[in-house]
């Protein structure tokens, strides 16, 4: 996620594959939205969350797509992965330069997977591309799915057409993003170590904000990410006989551990990125919220600025490391005393905060219990900050200005987690630069009824053909 918009900046398709007739809406549209269309519902039909084993079925229908395009069979590369016990897939289709390319390549990065759907908690099926009351449903319409249909379509658009880039392009589509990112790890490595790109592009995160009332307003570039780290707090005890409770009890002493991280607030940070996103933001934030953006751009030390920004969800996020708890589990009979406890506690470490070492240690003392022990449940990847180039600058604008002439372009700090991460932490230039236009409302990625507007599927579909264009002309 994640402006997919996973924007943080300021506030914040069993298989489809059949032939069922497009509804009258589709039909009234262009050849090439049409296309794009049905290729959008069909991934969204594959239910490539994890445990279903359906990341190499979208895999098998992507690559025949690429194949009737015209794309040779020696150019599309499909890798096995292990995903903690679970067999997913990794695609890469080059777009060959003619002769000696002009410039180094490019990497188009996307993900796969989901996010799990229960149908039965959805107010529509999650895997069946539902158009309603202006929007496109289903899990994935916005995470990621609609990155892998934007790019794919123009791969084969582009294709169609006769085009031939004057610098090879290669998508690189991973298979486990939303869980263990085996699939990431080992495309980022083969990437840095045997195709050495000149730019990194991903199509999950970044993109157009829109207000509530669906006025766009600013085009954000995602240029960093905090750590990802999640820990497990676990306090355990003898327990015994429910009738006979004792002093001490692992659930009140877990209980107790999380409020004292609830309390907690992490001190304010900043840097380059940040400064700048708030400094565009605040110019059209309306009211106290834009003033304290754009004081806290020019002065990050200003504690009313602080105290505005720290009050408000929509920019909090931004301003430190965050600690929140996410799962519960303990006790083992409603009649005995639990003998152990345990939580999930997931951060998102400020770039330049000592990692996860230096967040345990904080956790640990803000606790102030030693009976409550860490486990460090995940591979944590610090990645440094990417720069938005003029190269880059100018493919956006291109991208952008061809449906919002003059909009801002900024960069900002994810809050959550993309692809991008491994491949900066290995020392690649990685910039988020999606197509997609959302209003914080409209935010479901994750969520249920995750949905993007049929008006901005359509309106996005030029982005990624203008900026492979200028890119590659």
């Amino acid at each position: 996620m994640k402006m997919m918009i996973k924007l943080a900046l300021a506030t914040s398709m069993m298989a489809m594959a059949g032939t069922t007739a497009l509804p009258a809406q589709a039909q009234e549209r262009t050849a090439h939205e049409q296309a794009a269309r049905e290729l959008y519902r069909n991934i969204v039909g594959f239910r490539t969350a994890r445990g279903h084993k359906q990341v190499p079925a979208m895999v098998a229908y992507l690559k025949g797509e690429f194949v009737k395009a015209g794309f040779p069979e020696a150019d599309i590369a499909i890798t096995d992965y292990d995903s903690d016990g679970e067999a997913t897939q990794g695609l890469m289709v080059t777009y060959r330069a003619k002769g000696k390319p002009k410039a180094g390549p490019i990497v188009l990065l996307g993900h796969m997977d989901v996010v799990e759907a229960l149908p039965e908690d959805w107010e529509r099926p999650p895997f069946t591309l539902t158009e309603e009351d202006g929007y496109f449903f289903g899990r994935g319409t916005l995470d990621n799915k609609y990155g892998i249909a934007s790019l794919s379509h123009n791969f084969i658009r582009l294709k169609k057409e006769g085009w031939t880039p004057s610098r090879d392009l290669i998508l690189v589509f991973s298979g486990d993003e939303e869980t263990g990112m085996i699939s990431t790890r080992a495309q980022a490595k083969q990437v840095a170590e045997t195709i050495k790109p000149a730019l990194v592009l991903n199509s999950d995160a970044g993109g157009i904000r829109l207000t509530e009332d669906f006025k766009p307003i600013m085009f954000g570039v995602q240029a960093a990410e905090k750590t990802f780290a999640t820990f497990e707090l676990t306090v355990t005890n003898p327990g015994g006989h429910s009738s006979r409770p004792r002093p001490d009890n692992a659930i009140y002493e877990l209980a107790s551990a999380l409020k004292a991280i609830e309390a907690y607030r992490f001190p304010v940070r900043d840097n380059a990125i940040t400064r700048g996103s708030f400094a565009e933001l605040g110019k059209i934030t309306p009211g106290p919220l834009g003033e304290a953006m754009l004081t806290f751009a020019r002065n990050p030390a200003d504690e009313a600025a602080r105290a505005t920004l720290l009050a408000s969800p929509a920019t909090s996020n931004m301003l430190s490391t965050t600690c929140v708890a996410t799962m519960l589990k303990g006790g083992h009979a409603e009649n005995a005393l639990p003998q152990s406890a345990t939580a999930t506690v997931n951060c998102r470490i400020f770039p330049g905060e000592g990692g996860a070492a230096a967040t345990e240690a904080t956790l640990k003392k803000v606790i102030g219990n030693d009976k409550v022990t860490f486990k460090l449940a995940t591979d944590v990847v610090e990645s440094p900050a990417s720069s938005l180039n003029a190269e880059v600058l100018g493919a956006v604008k291109a991208g952008v200005h061809a449906r919002f002439p003059d909009m801002v372009i900024a960069p900002y700090m994810e809050s959550g987690g993309t692809d991008g991460m491994h491949y900066r932490a290995l020392g690649l230039n990685t910039v988020a630069i999606s197509g997609a236009a959302m209003r914080d409302a409209d935010m479901f990625a994750h969520g249920l009824n995750e949905r993007i507007r049929v008006e901005d599927f359509y309106a996005g579909l030029d982005h990624w053909y203008l900026i492979l264009k200028h890119l590659a002309n």
